[in-house]
């Protein structure tokens, strides 16, 4: 028994020192906008210790339309990003060499906001779709070539909801917390259908790093996914702490919005659904890079030749099993 004892006191001490030498581990997080419910798993293992845990010192910095969150990550200005499937895999054509580690969400958040008369995303036949530049190159060749709708069909969206108040014929590209969250305050009826849904394939809110990170720190590497995804969990128990630090670096961001942002991600399950569901928070798998990649090459996004595999590495969720 006292040798027992011994032996367990040891590995407790052995834990100790090994957390006190992480503790030196710095990392920058770059998000990929302005501070919200979207991030709030990143922002709980700030605010709940959960990194600091794990040997990390984490900081978050926040992204915005005027910031690119790549060149800051192969400029070494960051450690990671909070990236997309997209980026990534257009990167891996430019010959840049960005890796995604882990997805927290297993649909990616892009959607339609439509008026009160559509029933899904296949009542659109008649309607005027607005699509933003970045649309063009993403999901509306999937959406078009789906539910065989046309260019014609499309106007530009440039962020201002008015048409889509005033032209109840009008449909419109959305998030799910925002452009939603907007109509309800206007007292304009709106429902929104997510793309994932109807199996647009690529994930959301994913970590992105460079293989050379990945390669010199792995150990890093496996800790921040395993806090940050466990911040995710912890942030959709109770929230609280998360929102005061999503206020503090985006002070527009309302105790309503954010009650409403989360209310929408619990819905859509787009953290705990699909895989995640058995396999945990984070996880991906090869199948679904692959769908992804053939989606881009068929749209005319991609290139056949890009060694997609080299996108991404299932070493730090394979086994993760973060259980929602």
């Amino acid at each position: 028994m006292l040798a027992r004892h011994f032996v367990r006191a040891a590995l407790a001490a052995l834990i100790i020192v090994a957390s006190g030498a992480q503790a030196e581990d710095k990392l920058v997080f770059l998000t990929s906008w302005y501070a919200q419910a979207e991030h709030g798993g990143f922002y709980q293992a700030l605010a709940k210790g959960i990194y600091k845990k794990y040997g990390l010192d984490v900081a978050i910095k926040m992204g915005g339309p005027q910031v690119n969150g790549q060149q800051l990550l192969l400029a070494g200005n960051a450690d990671l990003i909070m990236g997309y499937d997209f980026q990534v895999l257009k990167g891996q054509e430019q010959g840049f060499p960005l890796v995604t580690v882990a997805a927290s969400f297993q649909k990616d958040l892009q959607g339609m906001m439509t008026h009160d008369d559509v029933s899904g995303l296949d009542g659109l036949k008649s309607k005027t779709i607005l699509v933003a530049g970045s649309g063009q190159t993403t999901w509306w060749p999937w959406l078009r070539a789906k539910y065989s709708y046309t260019d014609a069909q499309t106007k530009p969206y440039t962020f201002n909801l008015q048409p889509f108040f005033a032209d109840g014929n009008t449909a419109q590209q959305a998030y799910p917390s925002s452009e939603p969250f907007q109509a309800q305050k206007e007292g304009v009826k709106a429902k929104f259908f997510l793309f994932a849904d109807s199996g647009y394939p690529p994930y959301g809110t994913t970590i992105v790093t460079t293989w050379k990170l990945v390669k010199d720190k792995p150990d890093v590497i496996a800790r921040f996914v395993r806090a940050s995804m466990e911040g995710w969990k912890s942030y959709f128990e109770d929230p609280a702490a998360a929102n005061e630090l999503i206020k503090k670096d985006n002070p527009n961001m309302k105790d309503d919005q954010i009650a409403f942002g989360i209310a929408q991600l619990k819905a859509l399950k787009v953290a705990t659904g699909g895989d995640a569901a058995t396999r945990g928070i984070g996880v991906m798998t090869e199948e679904r890079w692959k769908a992804t990649y053939e989606y881009m090459v068929s749209a005319g996004l991609l290139k056949k030749d890009v060694d997609w595999k080299q996108a991404y590495t299932l070493q730090f969720v394979k086994d993760l099993k973060v259980l929602p």
